[in-house]
């Protein structure tokens, strides 16, 4: 069993994975929308927060070592409630990550393949997500372990090789439209790190579980990093983004990267290394979406899950009619879905337990 449990390193990569690839769709956009030149203070407050939640987190999981939230919602509510988290979190998993998906196809096929049927695509992902799953158990996060750091390293790349076309004035107003809306409406950003909700699940996975308040702090410190340096980069150069409904935003930073009259047009090799990302973020899902499902059921092997779960996902991203519906569920359902299920009943459950443990000794 050691051998299939991941290290420190690879637990911080693997809580990125969930920030990384929403930055590549319409996150960093939507965050300038919402508090537009205020953006990279309120980014700051909320990054804040955010790392005092993760310690929280890790500092609450004290009491149930070697336990994941649904061990702890067993103890909590017996397991009729851990049935119940138990299909909320894979609900959640399975519908987020597959909006996210055809948002992403849609865009992939916008730039690359604009006669290409979507289902096609989307189901390239699938099948390549399924093989990748019926693999070494951790086979998925040693690789992720490889892609995240080309992500980071490409998107600090992105950041200096535009900043010659960066206008510094954009960051005026420094509040924004107000106070208010930078640091009180500004709060929902906060659903920008759905990573965290990876610390819920990660103990029973790790080698050495004591270690996860160190996973909590790195992870959300460069998640922060990562955030403030996209938006930043679409804040310095592209004032219109604030208006507009450009897709990928990103994509269209990286068209302006030139080296002379050799290096140019490198968008393709980020675009690349964004789909491996990507592919690696569905992998996870699935993988952690299984080990859920086996908890709940106590069956032996997740393998024939492998082909479920990526039908489900297949399945769930086709429903959306066009991408003017699937691009609002991700801008405004997602959003709630973070706070509502990640930051909310995932917290306040760790608490009950940790109240309910301390009144057990007593």
């Amino acid at each position: 069993m050691t051998k299939s449990k991941i290290g420190t390193l690879e637990a911080i990569m693997l809580v990125l994975t969930i920030v990384v690839t929403h930055t590549i769709s319409s996150l960093p956009r939507e965050i300038l929308v919402s508090t537009k030149s205020a953006s990279l203070i309120n980014l700051v407050v909320v990054s804040s927060l955010v790392i005092i939640f993760a310690c929280l987190i890790s500092k609450l999981f004290k009491k149930f070592p070697g336990s994941d939230i649904i061990d702890v919602s067993e103890y909590l509510g017996g397991k009729i409630f851990k049935l119940i988290v138990g299909v909320i979190f894979i609900l959640y998993f399975l519908v987020s990550s597959s909006i996210l998906l055809r948002n992403f196809c849609e865009t992939l096929k916008i730039i690359y393949y604009p006669m290409t049927n979507l289902l096609f695509i989307i189901a390239m992902f699938v099948i390549a997500v399924c093989t990748a799953n019926r693999l070494d158990f951790n086979a998925s996060l040693k690789t992720n372990l490889l892609i995240l750091p080309l992500v980071l390293a490409s998107m600090i790349f992105l950041f200096f090789a535009n900043m010659n076309k960066f206008s510094p004035e954009r960051i005026f107003p420094i509040f924004g439209d107000g106070l208010f809306d930078t640091f009180v409406l500004g709060l929902g950003n906060i659903a920008s790190f759905g990573g965290i909700v990876f610390l819920y699940f990660l103990p029973p996975y790790m080698k050495e579980p004591e270690k996860l308040k160190k996973v909590s702090m790195i992870s959300m410190i460069l998640s922060s990093i990562y955030l403030i340096l996209c938006v930043a980069t679409l804040l310095f150069m592209f004032s219109f983004f604030i208006d507009t409904n450009e897709i990928t935003p990103l994509y269209n930073a990286t068209r302006y990267i030139e080296f002379g009259s050799f290096f140019q047009r490198l968008e393709s090799i980020f675009l690349l290394i964004w789909i491996l990302a990507f592919a690696c973020y569905l992998s996870i899902v699935i993988k952690f979406s299984m080990g859920i499902f086996k908890k709940l059921t106590n069956i032996e092997t997740k393998k024939p899950l492998v082909d479920i779960f990526g039908l489900l996902i297949l399945g769930i991203s086709l429903i959306p009619k066009n991408y003017a519906i699937s691009e609002n569920f991700e801008v405004k359902v997602y959003p709630c879905l973070v706070i509502g299920i990640v930051f909310f009943l995932g917290g306040s459950i760790l608490v009950l337990a940790n109240f309910a443990k301390k009144k057990q000794k007593n």
